[in-house]
């Protein structure tokens, strides 16, 4: 008798609106791959994720379990479902082109995330003004040029739609909205604190083509 496929797991966060966060394009991914998976949302709040503290040394969702694999972040997850289940890849297939993909995703959240998040620390110690926050907050909206640069003539960042859309999407488009009950701090500071121009038109008609195409 064959040994039954270890079964797979994905720990997502509760909000079930943003099909695009992390979370959303991971579990659709999956679904539209077929990929048999049990789903446990656990708590909004970081500091309330006992589980997932327990699997990964850290807070952050989404994470899969395959067995006795456990892989995080959403990005990694994306090129584990590209090796695993090519006939969908979000990964360029040209080494090339893939190269350069994963340049921009570590920049984006080596780089591209350090001021948003310097921002949203300051502002939640109690630290409203000051030059550092000034000089973050102008660097957050120079990038938007940068941005803006990449969608020229084309309609994705990288010409065809893939993970480095995947990656920046969910952060980029608090630029133009917001929910009202958004509790995070670093999404306000992006709603507030980059809002486009109307230099930014490539950039804006992005974040709403996005907000309108499935993920696969």
């Amino acid at each position: 008798m064959s040994a039954s496929p270890p079964r797979r797991v994905l720990y997502r966060c509760r909000t079930p609106s943003n099909r695009l966060c992390p979370c959303g394009r991971v579990e659709r991914k999956l679904r539209k791959l077929d990929v048999e998976h049990d789903t446990r949302r656990v708590a909004l709040r970081r500091d309330d994720r006992p589980e997932i503290v327990e699997l990964t040394r850290q807070r952050h969702v989404p994470v899969l379990v395959d067995g006795d694999e456990v892989i995080t972040d959403s990005t990694r997850i994306m090129h584990w479902l590209d090796e695993r289940f090519p006939e969908r890849p979000v990964f360029p297939a040209d080494p090339q082109l893939a190269a350069h993909v994963e340049i921009f995703i570590d920049w984006f959240n080596r780089a591209w995330k350090r001021e948003p998040n310097l921002i949203a620390d300051a502002l939640d110690a109690g630290r409203g003004e000051g030059e550092d926050l000034d000089r973050w907050t102008r660097r957050l909206q120079r990038r938007l040029d940068l941005f803006e640069g990449m969608l020229t003539g084309r309609e994705y960042l990288f010409g065809e739609f893939g993970a480095a859309d995947c990656a920046a999407w969910p952060f980029l488009r608090y630029a133009v909205g917001i929910d009202q009950d958004d509790p995070w701090t670093f999404h306000k500071v992006i709603h507030e604190r980059m809002p486009l121009q109307d230099r930014h038109r490539n950039l804006a008609a992005w974040i709403a083509r996005m907000r309108e195409r499935p993920i696969a």
